[in-house]
């Protein structure tokens, strides 16, 4: 019988697979012995996936990844699809290292924090109506939700994670290749331009006639 508990996760919460017997956050949850010596490697991707008991804080994680992603992929990674991935993967992977460091053991809302943060410093101008409480410039909008977080009696060292990665991801892709003998460090591989990316067109390309528009010449 498994007796551990996660820090603002019950075991019995109300999720709709759980209440079926079908998965519990216990075969959720990022185990680095489970990952590494019982090779159950899906762990390295649900850990991200799992917000909690079906509440005010599932539901509020759940419209800021949505509300994020679709201002970042229509904005600044607007045609840049692999990009855009990669974000993903970099922060994916970088949140679980330092992960190992704090013992914890889901990683979605340090994700979200860091879209949040990623978009923040891109619009910097934007003023963002906090549930109509109180409005301010958008990089205020990281630490309002860790202050958030912690009015909610949630631990915000996930947020902290969330802030941490997301700047770093900040800084090696938006600061430091604008600097005096910067460069760009964070190169999206190649593969994943060939599998998302629209391929660009070549201006000096000229059509087959049966390409071009109007009735085919014989």
């Amino acid at each position: 019988m498994v007796t551990a508990r996660f820090p603002g996760v019950a075991p019995d919460a109300p999720l709709v697979p759980q209440q079926l017997e079908l998965l519990s956050p216990f075969q959720l949850y990022f185990n680095p012995h489970l990952v590494f010596r019982k090779f159950q490697v899906w762990r390295l991707v649900t850990n991200f996936l799992f917000f909690g008991p079906l509440g005010f804080s599932f539901f509020f994680n759940m419209l800021f990844v949505f509300r994020y992603c679709r201002m970042l992929e229509e904005g600044s990674f607007r045609g840049r699809t692999a990009d855009f991935v990669f974000m993903f993967l970099f922060g994916g992977i970088l949140m679980t290292l330092l992960g190992l460091l704090g013992s914890l053991f889901f990683l979605g809302q340090a994700l979200t924090v860091m879209l949040v943060y990623v978009w923040s410093r891109r619009n910097p101008r934007v003023r963002v109506n906090f549930f109509g409480l109180l409005t301010f410039q958008a990089p205020f909008l990281p630490w309002a939700l860790m202050g958030f977080s912690l009015l909610l009696g949630n631990s915000i060292l996930v947020d902290l994670l969330g802030i941490a990665v997301g700047h770093i991801y900040y800084f090696l892709e938006d600061v430091f290749p604008n600097q005096p003998g910067g460069k760009r460090l964070l190169l999206t591989p190649s593969f994943l331009k060939l599998l998302l990316d629209a391929r660009e067109e070549d201006p000096n390309y000229l059509p087959l006639p049966e390409e071009q528009p109007g009735p085919l010449q014989q």
